[in-house]
């Protein structure tokens, strides 16, 4: 029985380090991605890109075609007269063809060279799958800012939860201070009632700060699909300077769709080749002298090769090919827009991140000078030099230069992820 109690007390300590367990910028992101409804496109366009491939190769099997007709001709072929009169004195009677005809057929037609028609075909539909998903990655990819917005606006709460935190603890510590010197007589009792009363204020300012936590954490959570109970603080990172954004490739993937069009474009001037067989039960048939003696049904059948070579798609050539060149420059100009500003949205964080160092170094030195200040304060206060006022001052104006520092790091983190994103790195 002890040893059972032994597994489930440290079952439960590894449960609970589960739980607690924060999670990361890159783990909330991932989350995000698959929890997002988009990324179910990309099995659709690979199923719908397998099916337009596969129906395209099915041209290469036999076409076949029933068809059945009647008809009813003004003038039909006949013998003339002079003819039919040898052919009575003979004694063979020729009655000629009828005026209704009629059939009911199958023909089958077999591809045998296409010009390169239906691989070329092929290769488009599979480009234009690629051109898809590459547009579902670029949409994909900006679910990973919006993460970025709301994470780091939860580390900024919790920063300011901590501080707040600890300003609570501070104004405790000297409320006990006054609370002893107006039991001595040293200090006056409004003096205590001050302390007092900021310390109430900054407890309803942790009220506040603890409902936009919950209110983040229920919205991150939602967005990501996962339940967010602590966020961790991402490491200092440096960029490469390697810029690998999915636009980039959605561009090259629009160039290569261009190109197939392109080589669909000269397969379309290819000569073809097919075998074909036709076969059909009517009348007339194909011996035209026994059906002008006997107006019977009859059994008929024709095999042989066809060769066709369409030179109408000559006419359009030239605008085809132009109007695929323009698509060309038209991706090419939108690869150079995108870089030009992602390059100027790379120099404003390069910007932003030197100066939040630089202010992060003078708040620290800020932040010392001030701590020694409320210290003196407090010094001064308990020898009767400086009122409660004063000491509460530098309290706040200490608590301030902290939440500073906490603001700028916060916003150097988020200017470094930033410029991960905006690379893609």
């Amino acid at each position: 029985m002890i040893i059972d109690i032994k597994k489930m007390m440290t079952l439960a300590l590894v449960l609970t380090a589960v739980v607690t367990q924060a999670q990361t910028l890159e783990e909330c992101q991932r989350a995000a991605e698959q929890n997002y409804p988009l990324i179910r496109q990309y099995d659709l366009i690979e199923k719908t890109t397998d099916l337009t491939v596969s129906n395209i190769g099915k041209g290469w099997l036999p076409q076949v075609s029933a068809t059945a007709q009647a008809t009813y001709q003004s003038d039909v072929a006949s013998f003339p007269d002079q003819l039919l009169g040898v052919y009575q004195q003979m004694g063979i009677t020729m009655k000629g063809l009828k005026k209704d005809q009629y059939r009911v057929g199958i023909d089958v037609q077999q591809t045998v060279f296409d010009g390169g028609m239906i691989s070329r075909q092929q290769q488009v539909a599979r480009e234009q799958g690629r051109v898809q998903a590459a547009q579902t990655e670029v949409s994909l990819y900006q679910v990973r800012k919006r993460v970025n917005e709301m994470y780091f606006g939860l580390l900024l709460i919790e920063d300011q939860i901590q501080l707040n935190s600890d300003l609570q603890q501070l104004l405790a510590g000297n409320e006990k201070k006054l609370t002893s010197m107006v039991k001595n007589g040293i200090a006056a009792e409004s003096d205590l009632k001050n302390v007092k009363a900021e310390r109430l204020n900054v407890m309803q300012q942790a009220t506040s700060l603890e409902s936009q936590k919950r209110m983040l954490q229920t919205m991150l959570g939602t967005f990501c699909g996962i339940e967010v109970i602590n966020v961790q603080k991402p490491a200092m990172v440096e960029t490469s300077g390697a810029n690998n954004r999915p636009e980039l490739r959605l561009f090259d993937s629009q160039l290569s769709l261009a190109n197939a069009q392109e080589r669909a474009l000269n397969a379309a001037l290819m000569p073809r080749l097919s075998l074909f067989a036709q076969g059909f039960y009517g009348y007339p048939g194909y011996n035209m002298f026994e059906d002008m003696m006997k107006h019977d049904w009859s059994w008929n059948g024709m095999v042989g090769a066809r060769l066709t070579w369409n030179i109408g798609a000559l006419y359009t050539r030239k605008n085809d090919k132009s109007k695929i060149q323009l698509q060309r420059d038209l991706t090419e100009n939108n690869r150079d827009v995108f870089l030009f500003n992602n390059r100027l949205e790379q120099i404003q964080q390069n910007e932003d991140i030197a100066r939040y160092r630089k202010l992060m170094a003078d708040d620290d030195e800020i932040i010392t000078l001030r701590s020694s200040v409320r210290k003196a304060a407090e010094s001064k206060l308990s020898h009767g030099i400086i009122d409660v006022n004063d000491l509460l001052r530098e309290i706040n104006q200490e608590n301030a230069a902290m939440m500073q520092r906490s603001i700028h790091e916060i916003e150097m983190l988020k200017q470094l992820y930033d410029s991960k994103y905006t690379l893609n790195d």
